[in-house]
């Protein structure tokens, strides 16, 4: 079963009623049924069918019989019944980056506009910069975003990307003949965008013909392009698959070859690597030019060649290295899981402590800890310590940082907590200038230990706000604030390239899942992923250090 598109499902109902003003908290349960399947670690067909569902905070009997009906007719009669009510075209513009339901709301009742290629005519001829409260501004962000949803189209986000590889991978491994298949290309080296996924199948000698036919025959291709040593799939689900063929004898030039980028391989091939010449694996390619084995995720043509040649080529970080879990909300905030079983899910994972960083009380659209409430999470957070084994938990917080660049809730509050991540989730409107000033500001504060997903982008649906992030990240590495590479797939905020640019500078990295559940913790192998491909080692991440050491960080900008 596809658990996107009950996702999906899910979604719509919740924009839906957002759109008709329903209740706010049958709203509110239909994003976290959402989030869940999305989410759900295990068999979710059979959690479905059995009705085990039901055991996973957020799903009741009405929300686990939706998914059934998904699960068993492919649509949802209650959605159904919804799109009588509300144009669909208006829950497809809330996609749109600065479009709420209240705004969505009167492009429909003053504009009639109920599409997003009526919208985009809206957003071209000045009738929607005419209506209040939007202007030019506005006008031209609608434009862009409705550009960005086009591109989503073509695009995807590298955790879809990657399961839609592995799911192609397992496939091709069962065929007659086949012997090995690997993923290569953009997911192999972990981009944050996937156009096509690439694979490189070894297969029985002879095997190649009879494999070809049976490729052009996989259920749900709707194109199908062979060439020599590789067939192009095209599947209805909009996804393209590039599926290269080797013997034994060269799978590892194959490989090299489907992996790197073109800048790398006509750098490889200025060396002397011949892309004809057949090689078994993928070392002794880097070792007959002369060089050790790259890793994939730097394969970019961007230094890795020299630095192999020259020996600089780093001890790139690995998830073991990780000693502490970062940035994960509870029930206290927008979360579905409790402080206990954060800290059970962070020992069974192998780490030594976890952090826990719920949103801070000005952020009401997550359900922000209020002040008053700090004092009974933390002493739920001292019992979980007193009773708990091999893990520790530490008291954090995700403080919004506000307009004029102070942290939320003040020090006196702040000062409670063992460290700070403060981020930015509000008042994007401002320009280069102010929100440079804006994140300074917060760096100043002794009291903050992280700053969070730093640029505030999210994939395919919100650019990066602007920022002069050079000048952030230098005083960052000043003031020995750690900045983060947010793992959630959506953001993976900060970028890779900066990564590199903010280890050059000597800024400590903290790795967060940014996790509203214990499904969540999945997010952080992505996260190594961007850690790799900016060059980072285990020392340069600040979660690498045990929870001492991450306390001494946090301490040593407070001062005595």
């Amino acid at each position: 079963m596809d658990r996107q598109a009950v996702r999906h499902v899910f979604d719509q109902i919740a924009a839906s009623l957002s759109l008709k003003g329903d209740n706010p908290f049958r709203i509110r349960a239909f994003e976290n049924a959402a989030r869940v399947i999305a989410e759900y670690p295990g068999d979710l067909d059979e959690a479905i069918r059995s009705g085990a569902l039901t055991k996973t905070p957020g799903i009741g009997r009405g929300t686990l019989e939706i998914a059934r009906e998904v699960a068993t007719t492919g649509h949802s009669s209650f959605l159904d019944e919804l799109r009588e009510q509300v144009p669909p075209g208006l829950v497809e513009m809330l996609r749109v980056p600065g479009l709420g339901v209240s705004k969505v709301r009167r492009i429909h009742d003053v504009l009639q506009i109920d599409s997003l290629a009526d919208l985009e005519e809206a957003a071209a001829d000045g009738r929607l910069a005419g209506l209040p409260q939007f202007g030019a501004k506005t006008a031209e962000k609608v434009r862009k975003g409705i550009t960005a949803l086009r591109r989503a189209v073509e695009f995807r986000l590298f955790h879809h990307a990657r399961a839609e590889a592995e799911t192609l991978r397992r496939a091709l491994a069962t065929e007659p003949g086949v012997e090995r298949v690997e993923i290569a290309g953009s997911v192999r080296r972990c981009c944050e965008i996937i156009r096509d996924v690439d694979l490189v199948v070894q297969h029985a000698p002879g095997a190649a013909a009879a494999l070809v036919q049976r490729l052009g025959e996989t259920p749900r291709v709707t194109e199908f392009v062979g060439k020599e040593g590789a067939v192009t799939l095209r599947f209805d689900s909009g996804l393209v698959a590039d599926v290269f063929l080797a013997t034994a004898a060269d799978f590892g030039t194959t490989l090299v070859r489907a992996t790197g980028s073109v800048a790398h391989l006509r750098q490889l091939e200025a060396r002397g690597f011949d892309p004809h010449h057949s090689v078994p694996t993928e070392a002794d390619v880097y070792r007959s030019v002369g060089i050790p084995l790259i890793a994939p995720e730097l394969r970019e043509g961007l230094g890795e060649i020299e630095a192999a040649r020259e020996g600089r080529l780093p001890v790139l970080v690995e998830q073991q290295d990780l000693k502490g879990f970062l940035h994960c909300h509870t029930n206290y905030s927008d979360g579905s899981t409790t402080i206990a079983q954060w800290a059970e899910a962070a020992r069974a994972a192998g780490y030594a402590w976890i952090g826990i960083t719920d949103h801070s009380g000005s952020a009401s659209y997550a359900g922000g800890l209020k002040a008053g409430d700090v004092p009974r999470q933390h002493g739920e957070i001292d019992a979980v310590n007193a009773r708990a084994d091999g893990i520790r938990v530490l008291k954090g917080v995700e403080a919004d940082i506000l307009a004029d660049g102070t942290l939320d809730y003040g020090p006196d509050v702040l000062d409670r907590f063992d460290f700070v991540i403060g981020s930015i989730h509000s008042g994007f409107g401002m320009n280069a200038e102010e929100m440079t000033a804006r994140m300074l500001r917060a760096i100043d504060d002794p009291r903050l230990t992280i700053l969070g997903h730093p640029t505030g982008r999210m994939l395919l649906t919100r650019e990066p706000y602007p920022l002069d992030l050079d000048c952030v990240l230098t005083a960052a590495a000043a003031r020995r604030v750690a900045v983060e590479v947010n793992a959630d797939p959506h953001r993976l905020d900060l970028d890779w390239r900066m990564v590199r640019r903010a280890r050059d500078l000597g800024v400590t990295i903290s790795l967060g899942a940014d996790a509203h559940s214990v499904a969540g913790m999945a997010n952080v192998s992505i996260g190594i992923g961007v850690a790799r491909k900016g060059w980072l080692t285990a020392a340069d991440i600040l979660n690498t250090r045990d929870a001492a050491g991450m306390l001494a960080f946090a301490r040593e900008r407070r001062g005595p």
